[in-house]
């Protein structure tokens, strides 16, 4: 059978990267858990329990599991009903001098969860500097703009100028706060180390002797082998689902933010006053050869979109934990753990591509500009005016009246904002006639804008960067595969 013949999903084939499918891969989870069995025999070997050095060196020799042991393992399982068993028996063809201390005093939740931390935690590690690289590229876009006014929207109608820059914060303020979450959630994860099978202890108890101080060595030295500072103080046959879930909030919240950006960056692709990359090849529309569609930032919206929903099933799991545990866990696990971090990963790639490419048409902001800004401009003008005497009142009607009039030939005739020369010709104003062209300058309607980008992105967000200088310095903008 071809691989054309069976579902794989598109996040393997299509969107996320290599490194991430590595660590969710079967053979890296099968190879994880035979290295925790060999840290677990060697631990309790260097706390008196009477397991062979051979043995173990066996052991570490055979760690990485090959096809045929795979093979092996999947007849095992057929028999047994039970992968971590299936796997074991494997393990032990492949080491038979350690056949008999493999799993010793565990359960499987010993390899299982374990193995899970570990993943979560490399996959952690995976997107963080991938975050950093997408906050680093809209960094120095705001930068560049933190002088470029452009219109405002609220309720998506012209509101007061920002600058292209100012927005752009808006988007690294987001993407810093998904930054600082994921950041807490990496550091306070722990390891679930050997806890039997209930979380009693009570096997590991016997192993030794009843001396409960060497099940507290036990998992120091099974963190300090796996790189965790700590294990959870209490466990039942599984670590906590809540730790998944507190994972899940803050990476899946990364999809709510990739979303909002886009929406943003789609709409002004709409108005033509900003366009994300676009290759000399690239076909916009298999109908329409003139289109030049967002692809890539529709992209982002649909896998942020299903990743920000992704809650709701670790929210579910963590719920439905009967006791001291219940198996429902496991199916879902096995599908919204590394689907969560292919989504974040295939999500971080694409923005990459997307932030660092981005196309911008100064002249198409300005236009849209100079079809508002007449209208912004009549409190400067009435402001004016009253430095020479003149009632506001009365300016206010006049400026209401002309208003009107060039509304009516914006919108029911579709010509373009005549306001200003309706107002120089109208002898009501000639006292400001000469400065009206002065008042207009969009650099005097942005406020503070400049200031508030620079002050943000060379101070909170340099020295957040800071931390991930090695890998910034290191990093290429990526290429989406298809």
């Amino acid at each position: 059978m071809s691989s054309y013949d069976k579902y794989v999903t598109p996040l393997s084939t299509r969107y996320a990267s290599q490194e991430m499918m590595t660590i969710f891969s079967a053979r890296e989870r099968a190879s994880t858990w035979r290295q925790l069995w060999v840290w677990l025999a060697e631990a309790e070997r260097e706390l008196g329990l009477p397991i062979p050095e051979d043995a173990i060196r066996e052991m570490r020799e055979n760690v990485r599991v090959s096809d045929e042991a795979f093979d092996k393992a999947r007849e095992y399982e057929a028999k047994f009903r039970h992968d971590v068993m299936a796997h074991v028996h494997a393990y032990g063809e492949d080491a038979p001098k350690a056949a008999g201390h493999i799993h010793l005093g565990a359960t499987s939740c010993y390899v299982t969860d374990n193995a899970d931390l570990i993943f979560q935690k490399k996959a952690l590690d995976l997107i963080l500097p991938k975050l950093a690289k997408v906050i680093q590229n809209l960094q120095v876009f705001a930068l560049k703009y933190k002088d470029l006014p452009t219109l405002g929207f609220t309720h998506y109608q012209p509101a007061q100028l920002i600058t292209v820059g100012k927005r752009a914060a808006q988007w690294i303020q987001e993407l810093m706060m998904d930054l600082e979450d994921i950041e807490t959630v990496r550091d306070r994860l722990q390891f679930r180390g050997a806890q039997g099978t209930t979380g009693s202890q009570a096997t590991f108890l016997e192993l030794f002797e009843g001396n409960a101080d060497k099940i507290v060595q036990l998992n120091e030295i099974l963190c300090k082998k796996a790189g965790f500072p700590s294990a959870y103080p209490i466990s039942t046959q599984t670590y906590t689902r809540k730790v998944d879930l507190r994972v899940a909030n803050a990476v899946c919240a990364l999809g709510a933010t990739a979303q909002r950006i886009c929406s943003d960056i789609r709409h002004l692709a709409n108005l033509k006053e900003m366009e994300e990359p676009f290759e000399k090849s690239q076909i916009g529309s298999s109908a329409m050869a003139y289109k030049r569609n967002p692809m890539r930032s529709e992209r982002i919206t649909a896998l942020g979109r299903k990743l920000a929903r992704l809650p709701a099933d670790f929210t579910a799991t963590f719920e439905t934990q009967w006791f001291e545990r219940t198996l429902d866990d496991s199916a879902i696990r096995r599908m919204d753990i590394p689907e969560m971090f292919l989504l974040a990963d295939s999500i971080l790639l694409a923005l990459d591509n997307v932030t660092n490419g981005i196309v911008l048409y100064p002249s198409v902001i300005r236009s849209r500009i100079d079809q508002e800004l007449p209208f912004m401009a009549t409190e400067s003008i009435l402001m004016k005016l009253a430095t020479h005497g003149v009632s506001r009142q009365e300016a206010h009607e006049e400026v209401r009246v002309l208003s009107h009039q060039a509304s009516d030939v914006v919108k029911q005739q579709g010509g373009r904002n005549d306001l200003l020369e309706r107002i120089k010709k109208t002898e009501f104003f000639r006292p400001v006639w000469g400065d009206i062209d002065s008042l207009v300058d969009p650099k005097l309607f942005i406020g503070n804008c400049p200031k508030i980008v620079e002050d943000y992105c060379n101070g909170e967000v340099a020295a957040k960067l800071a931390n991930y200088k090695e890998s910034l310095d290191k990093a290429s903008t990526a290429q989406l595969s298809i």
